[in-house]
């Protein structure tokens, strides 16, 4: 397929420019989202007490649910819960007080903390990944950044399609460095293109859902959005409550009832992962028990029953459920990888370092496309850019080795700051890093960053071992496999981040003394 050379032209503009829009943005978004796959480990790598701790039964969560409800009635409208098992050993209960703030409660920790035990480290990385960690509008900026690269992507695969064969195969290694660099960022891009469109669509969708709805309420709700909303989300139909008390029935009756329901619908392995409980101790109390129902796309499926007699009321399980749950359902297990076997989580951590890849060396390119190939002073805007993407890309991950260095110290030294003082310590130290890479050439901050975050995620190992024992041979002996992947995975990207800096530093004595990323007093990048 042929297009003349002004639609490439075209294309070529649009695909670099939306690219440095939302590169940003992107960057933080993968570069988290590769980390977030190790979701599931990164409780247990904070608090590795938690696995040596005996596993908790129903008859735990039964005595936290009840003492939870005894002691803040505000509960009893709606509350969650996770069940005991082996991602969630410790159970926790979560509910909104009258001011709307979500507390949690555990084992012997019934009055509420504003902060879930041993997850913060899970949670700061998530926010960075799908909010950016801003407030409230970060989710709707995500899904607009996630907009924008759909648009990138269309774009360079409409520039790639002509010679999709030439670069999809070609990586020329050599003195050209921006034509390695490009090579690179081609075979990357075209090779992962189908994860990525996948990644742009679902994002967008999880991102804008409420938007979207909004669009759509006048033609597809009548107007109606808010009642129709409940009805669209979950699975446990709304009943007002009855004011009348009666006694509820057991966890343990409940979650045996989902379990067989399940199986007659031909899920024999389902697995209760959480609850959510609405009206309790009401005669006309809701339960709507969630769990993962086997190797399928869109594994996690609900049960909903009266929570006093165990009726079922509804249920969308998988397979059986309708188009709306099927397709939400879908989305997200495709956009965090929960589906598949075991390799499907490092295919998703290669496809997230795939993809930071993509928009740093974007920003090379672009810095390189415009570089004055005769002068030594070079333009405000390739200087400008190269600071930038050192200060933010770099200190990012600078910032989130640095927060997993601090929640093992703080976890020791002073467990009460431990969840409040890592988030504080990512963001100083992301700033610090940015405002760092703006005072200094360029080649030089690239250096000293890249070091910075050798030195710093080579420590994320040493502080674990240090403050809890749970050294990396110590894990692999124990079986204790989170544990020792969370910190092998550090100590290979400690490794990665110096052979980048000692690449950087290279470049800088012996490439083209003309760019920005030279380190001589002739090409100090300093802006005219």
């Amino acid at each position: 397929m042929k297009f003349s050379s002004f639609t490439l032209r075209t294309f070529t503009t649009l695909h670099t420019w939306v690219g440095l829009v939302a590169g940003f943005a992107l960057f933080v978004a993968f570069y988290a989202g590769a980390i977030t796959v190790f979701h599931h480990d990164l409780p247990l790598w904070q608090a590795p007490h938690a696995m040596e701790q005996p596993a908790q039964t129903l008859d735990d969560a039964q005595h936290l649910l009840d003492g939870v409800l005894a002691r803040h009635p505000e509960a009893r409208r709606h509350i969650g819960m996770t069940f005991p098992g082996a991602e969630t050993p410790q159970t926790v209960a979560y509910w909104q007080d009258a001011k709307g703030t979500w507390l949690f409660a555990w084992a012997d920790h019934v009055d509420g903390s504003p902060t879930p035990p041993q997850a913060g480290l899970a949670e700061l990385v998530n926010e960075l990944h799908y909010t950016l960690g801003l407030p409230v509008a970060g989710i709707y900026l995500m899904g607009v950044v996630s907009l924008l690269y759909g648009v990138a992507l269309l774009s360079g695969l409409v520039i790639h399609l002509p010679r999709l064969a030439g670069d999809l195969f070609a990586l020329r290694p050599g003195r050209n460095l921006k034509q390695m660099w490009q090579d690179a960022h081609n075979v990357i891009g075209v090779l992962s293109l189908p994860f990525h469109l996948l990644f742009a669509v679902t994002g967008a969708l999880l991102c804008l859902m409420f938007l979207q709805m909004a669009a759509l309420n006048p033609l597809v709700y009548q107007g109606k959005l808010m009642a129709a909303l409940p009805t669209a989300m979950d699975t446990a139909p709304i009943r007002a409550a009855a004011g009348e008390p009666v006694r509820p029935g057991s966890l343990a009756m409940l979650h045996a009832r989902a379990i067989a329901v399940a199986t007659d619908q031909g899920l024999p392995h389902f697995e209760p992962a959480y609850l959510k409980l609405a009206n309790a101790g009401d005669a006309n109390a809701v339960i709507e028990i969630t769990g993962e129902g086997g190797a399928s796309l869109g594994p996690l499926g609900a049960v909903a029953m009266d929570a006093n007699t165990g009726q079922v009321l509804h249920t969308q399980l998988p397979g059986r459920r309708d188009a709306n749950h099927a397709t939400l359902a879908a989305a997200y297990a495709l956009h965090f990888g929960e589906f598949g076997n075991g390799a499907v989580p490092w295919l998703y951590f290669a496809l997230g370092l795939g993809g930071a890849f993509l928009f740093y060396s974007g920003n090379l390119l672009w810095i390189e496309s415009r570089r004055k190939r005769r002068q030594i002073e070079q333009g405000r805007a390739q200087v400008n850019m190269a600071r930038a993407t050192v200060g933010i890309c770099i200190g990012l991950c600078v910032a989130i080795s640095a927060a997993f260095v601090s929640v093992q110290l703080l976890e020791h030294l002073a467990p009460s700051y431990a969840d409040t003082g890592m988030p504080w310590t990512c963001f100083l130290v992301w700033g610090g890093c940015a405002l760092w890479a703006a005072l200094r050439a360029p080649s030089r901050a690239a250096q000293e960053l890249l070091w910075a975050a050798a030195m710093v995620t080579a420590l994320v190992p040493v502080a674990h071992g240090a403050m809890t024992g749970q050294w990396l041979w110590t894990s692999a002996l124990r079986g204790y496999w989170p544990l020792f992947w969370v910190d092998g995975v550090a100590l290979a990207m400690a490794v990665g981040f110096a052979a980048m800096a000692r690449a950087t530093r290279r470049r800088a004595h012996h490439g083209d003394p003309n760019s920005v990323w030279a380190d001589n007093r002739r090409a100090t990048a300093r802006v005219p």
